[in-house]
């Protein structure tokens, strides 16, 4: 097949070829521009700059006069609401629109844009200083960075500067192939570029022209050290041209200086840090708490690694959950310590009679204990080492494919003495009878950890000759019953996945006495992120550190979910080809190979295959002292920090010289790559390591034959392995690749072909013996790539589930976004009226049920209704919740006016007496039930006569119930998901009901929210003093105070104010900048003047007392 397409794309050209034809005519208008900017100064090359702002800012004006003009009307209070949701979707054509029309204005611009800054990189390669006339933006640079001096009216650019800790000089101009990249990427496609092309490079032709637009533009790197460093390295040649560059990673979450880095033109960052500053941006309680904007065009730097890989986990902000402390993991924990105990002891005997049935020739026997063994535990180290040896492997597969015909009719017989059943493949665990029975035998319930079949109970109960009461009691404990059972298997099973599945130093480490999980695809230790639905709570009991508390979800996204708000985005890696189905699938992302610069002249040989990990080993270490002893550097590759460590020991048992780079070192990950071109030098690293950081060459190891690769093991993704191959060779140098197979091996254990097992078989290879052939690769390939596909279903799975909640939050977010900045909240609020007054009428309209109707439109809208019986039972329903709706607003809109007329004259009082003192002012309001604090603009109350004590209301009572009711929507929504797993043993699919139970949950959020809104506003009030005093009082017993005395001295001044008057407000007094103030960050308390403790209090770090 690979035969054919080969020929069809020599005959009519692949896709890749096609792609770069395109872009060559664009390329030689680039460098025409280019080679005309070389005659301008300095001053007019910077002007250019102006020029296509200028050109961009005129093509969207009439879009932006016309917004502004419609946001001025909807301010009018004239305007009706119908009028004003007519304006606001107007106004959200006019900003598509926008977008739209610069897309097209840069392509027209892209040439002349991408030719000033090649032009720029080749003025500061050729001088060492740059003269240009001073602006004020020079200025206000100057005094933050060392490669810019003013002299008189003179700006001078020097053309080396600090990146990271490093000096660096400048000294790169944009070749051809960089240019290409560069159109790939503003193109909105992902540009696979080989290491060492200068993808960094590339990025700034983009990023420059993008930036143009003043929208922000983003560049998304896999770790922080990448983030500033490329900050810093590329920063100034876009602050030459007076646009401004920030990394969010510089600044505290929620800053002030965290929200310019936002507002700069161009701004680096993580990816982890870009996604959750949205999540906290939907948690922020005013407008001034928002650190992004709208999200306009993003760069992804080693896409692969953030969009795949880093996918893989979604990003959650938790919280403390109620009873989050209460744990079965230490409870069951020596249950199952016991079972696998008892399934090692099993495995052991059933391994050691198959070796002696096979020796005797009895191979069918043999192999039903072999496959036994493997089903019991495959990760069993004597299990893996025999299946290595001649002809075992081949029985295993030959056994295997006759118990699974006919969808696995026989597999019951091998499984029936086992205590859980594994699938190494699927990655899940199942407890058998047997196991079930170990577990129960201590306990009097023998059906302790068998769930309940709900749906015969049900119909049984039905059957039933007892009252209804009776029946719903049944009902309630058989459901009570089937959630707990579903609660203990789930920790059952978790336990087993942390002993059977999860190895230590492989798929985590323990440090800090904490579980911190190692990226599979990275090696890195990823901070912060915990394995969900228990199994990271599993392993700590396993480990036996502390378990850390369920936490609750507060707010989670995908990562694919946000990188898709974008309006554009791009990316740049090595390694894409492979994923670039998945690319196209999730993101709609091309992708285009970029050709290289030089050619590469790497030596990629053949794999080596052994029989046992043991002479694949022994051979790895023989080629390190090789290499070595002839001067060339050697980089090894390897899977777990476990490997890592192995080849540390024996190395060090050599005195061979060398350092490592795994989960535990990864701090130092950017000095050990740097220095690993080095003669001689030897460095063990995770394949994936060093991502983003050159290993360049000296002339004397380019003689000796550059940088060697040797891989201790093929990767499950081909494209982790090419990365680990392309950090040799790069822009021509010489190199060679190598890599060492054993069919121990994780990935030839699991999709291993027959084939490479039944070859060797034939041959007779004695131990150490090693065989190596072109088919032999292909057909490791081919096993990589189901393996990739089965990864690729696990992300989109997970992106399935998070689609769901993605919809939901939207909504959700979109409604917390118009109540945070009020412009829309008048019409959300008069849809929200309407539809509790829908959801009335719709309940007892059907059943002509008026006295209901009646009572519910008191106690829900607290009105009377003016529909008589007749007209309820005749009218239609439209007509009915129309007119609901009408009496219901009204009723509403002199309440509002009411609460203004109330509050004006204490309002009047405090802004002419004390306006100096107070920006802000606290009006507790309540329904009778709950009371809350509305902060309001002193200012703004006393201009408008307390009108906008309205809005504020609106803005606070709206926010505080979304948060509420959603953050026990998520709560739900988890125990759903976790749930629903379950059904897969009914032979249902997970994710439909999934998706049918959360739609129903969803309806059921939206109701809630829109009724307690609805009814809290129609009710509300300023309290009584006693209602005020009881409501502190609660507040007080709930929270631990940092000066006790000072609430007792309150609370006896409350009791000796008079009762049933009313309270209107209380003040926020506005702290002078020199006015000393206390703080405390827990462990530390200072006094300092409020000018030097604001930024401190505001970082997050430190508390005001």
């Amino acid at each position: 097949m690979s035969s054919i397409i080969k020929f069809i794309s020599k005959l009519f050209g692949n896709k890749y070829d096609k792609d770069i034809k395109s872009i060559m005519p664009i390329i030689e208008s680039i460098n025409t521009s280019s080679s005309k900017l070389e005659s301008i100064s300095n001053d007019q090359l910077r002007h250019k700059t102006t020029i296509f702002q200028d050109a961009i800012s005129k093509n969207i004006e009439n879009e932006n006069n016309t917004i502004l003009e419609l946001k001025q009307k909807a301010k009018l209070k004239e305007t009706s609401t119908n009028e004003k949701d007519i304006i606001y979707k107007k106004i959200d054509e006019l900003e598509k629109s926008i977008f739209k029309k610069t897309r097209k204005i840069l392509d027209d611009l892209l040439p002349e844009a991408f030719a000033v800054m090649k032009e720029t990189a080749r003025r500061f390669t050729e001088n060492s200083k740059i003269h240009v006339t001073a602006t004020e933006k020079d200025r206000k640079l100057a005094l933050e960075k060392d490669f810019l001096e003013i002299k008189n009216n003179e700006a001078i650019y020097h053309n080396n500067w600090n990146a990271a800790g490093a000096d660096i000089k400048w000294d790169m101009i944009h070749y051809d192939v960089q240019l290409i990249g560069g159109i790939v990427l503003h193109q909105g496609k992902i540009a696979e570029m080989q290491t060492g092309e200068g993808k960094t490079l590339s990025a700034t032709l983009p990023i420059y022209l993008n930036s143009l637009t003043k929208f922000g533009v983003h560049l998304v790197t896999v770790n922080n050290y990448l983030a500033k460093r490329d900050a810093e390295w590329m920063g100034p040649l876009f602050q030459f041209h007076g646009l401004s560059v920030d990394c969010i990673d510089n600044h505290q979450p929620n800053s002030e200086q965290r929200r310019k880095a936002y507002l700069a033109d161009i701004t680096y960052g993580t990816n982890n840090e870009f996604g959750f500053d949205y999540l906290r941006d939907n948690m922020a309680k005013r407008p001034s708490d928002l650190v992004q904007r709208k999200l306009y065009y993003s760069i992804v730097d080693e896409v692969d690694s953030v969009l795949i890989d880093d996918a893989r986990t979604p990003l959650i902000i938790s919280g403390p959950t109620p009873k989050g402390d209460k744990q079965e993991f230490d409870e069951y924990k020596c249950k199952v310590e016991s079972l696998f105990k008892a399934q090692k002891k099993y495995i052991t005997t059933v391994l050691s009679e198959a070796k002696m049935l096979m020796k005797k020739g009895e191979s069918k026997k043999g192999g039903f204990n072999l496959l036994r063994a493997f089903r019991g535990l495959p990760r069993n180290k004597a299990l893996i080492k025999y299946l290595s040896e001649e002809g075992i492997k081949t029985q295993l597969q030959k056994t295997e494919n006759y118990y699974m015909q006919d969808q696995n009719k026989e597999m019951h017989l091998i499984d029936q003495e086992l205590y859980f059943v594994i699938d190494e493949k699927n990655n899940s665990i199942e407890l058998t009878e047997k196991g079930i029975e170990l577990m129960t035998s201590s306990t009097e319930d023998k059906d302790f950890f068998i769930l309940p079949d709900v749906g015969n109970e049900i119909v049984n109960i039905e059957k039933l000759n007892v009252g209804e009461q009776e029946k719903n009691s049944k009902k309630d404990n058989l459901l009570r019953d089937f959630s707990i059972k579903s609660e203990r298997i789930h920790t059952i099973n978790q336990l087993l996945k942390a002993y059977t599945l999860f190895e230590k130093d492989v798929e985590y480490v323990v440090m800090d006495n904490k579980v911190k999980i190692v990226d599979e695809q990275t090696g890195r230790i990823m901070e912060g992120r915990r394995y969900s639905d228990g199994l990271h709570q599993a392993i700590e009991a396993k480990e036996n550190v502390k378990i850390e508390a369920s936490t609750q979800t507060y707010a989670t996204v995908t990562l694919q979910n946000y990188f898709r708000m974008y309006d554009k985005i791009a990316g740049m890696t090595g390694t894409a080809e492979t994923e670039a189905g998945e690319f196209w699938e999730i993101y709609k992302l091309d992708v285009v190979a970029i050709p290289t610069n030089k050619p590469i002249i790497r030596d990629d040989k053949n794999d080596l295959v052994y029989k046992t990990n043991r002479e694949k080993y022994n051979a790895v270490i023989e080629e390190i002292v090789e290499l070595s002893a002839i001067g060339r550097p050697v980089l090894v590759g390897t899977t777990s920090v476990e490997i890592s460590e192995l080849l540390s020991t024996i190395l060090r048992r050599r005195n061979i010289k060398h350092k490592v780079l795994n989960a535990k070192m990864h701090q130092k990950e950017a000095d050990i790559v740097t220095d690993a071109g080095k003669e001689g030098a030897v460095t063990i690293a995770t394949n994936m390591a060093g991502r983003g950081t050159d290993i360049k060459l000296s002339e004397k190891v380019k003689q000796a034959g550059g940088l060697a690769i040797i891989g201790t093991e093929r990767h499950d993704s081909r494209r982790v392995d090419r990365q680990l191959r392309g950090r040799s060779g790069r822009q021509g140098d010489p190199g060679s690749s190598q890599f060492y197979v054993s069919l121990e091996d994780r990935l030839m254990r699991l999709f291993g072909s027959e084939r490479i097992a039944k070859l060797m078989d034939r041959m007779g290879l004695e131990e150490g013996e090693v065989i190596q052939h072109s088919m032999v690769s292909k057909s490791i390939e081919r096993a990589q790539k189901k393996v990739e596909e089965n990864n690729f279903g696990i992300r989109k799975r997970l992106l399935e589930y998070d689609d769901v909640m993605n919809q939901q939050r939207e909504v959700i977010y979109k409604k917390r976004r118009h109540a945070l900045h009020g412009e829309r909240l008048s019409i959300d609020i008069s849809n929200m009226i309407y539809d509790a007054c829908e959801s009335i009428v719709d309940e007892f309209y059907e059943a002509k049920d008026y006295n209901s109707f009646k009572s519910e439109t008191i106690k829900l809208l607290a009105i009377q209704t003016q529909i008589t019986e007749e007209q309820f039972k005749e009218d239609s329903i439209e007509k009915i919740i129309n007119q609901t709706y009408n009496d219901c607003y009204s009723n509403y809109k002199v309440k509002s006016e009411n609460i203004a007329t109330v509050s004006y004259p204490v309002i009047q009082n405090i802004y002419e007496e004390q306006k100096a003192k107070y920006e802000n002012i606290v009006i507790p309001f309540t329904d009778g039930i709950k009371t809350l604090q509305v902060v309001t603009n002193l200012e703004k109350a006393f201009e408008t006569r307390g009108e906008s004590i309205a809005e504020s209301i609106e803005k606070n009572v709206t926010l505080a119930i979304i948060d509420d009711v959603w953050k026990e929507h998520l709560r739900e929504m988890d125990e759903l998901k976790q749930s629903v797993q379950n059904a897969v043993y009914e032979q249902k699919d997970p994710l439909l009901i999934y998706k049918f139970e959360s739609f129903n949950l969803f309806k059921e959020l939206i109701t809630k929210i829109n009724k307690d809104i609805v009814s809290f506003l129609i009710k509300c009030s300023l309290p009584t003093d006693t209602q005020a005093q009881k409501d502190v009082h609660q507040r007080q017993e709930n929270l631990q105070t940092s000066r006790p005395e000072e609430v007792l001295n309150k609370q006896k001044d409350q009791e000796t104010r008079k009762k049933n008057k009313t309270q209107p407000v209380s003040v926020i007094k506005e702290t002078g900048r020199n006015e000393k103030v206390t703080i405390t960050n827990g462990s530390e308390t200072k006094e300092v003047k409020w000018k030097k403790a604001k930024p401190l209090v505001e970082s997050g770090e430190w508390t005001r007392l």
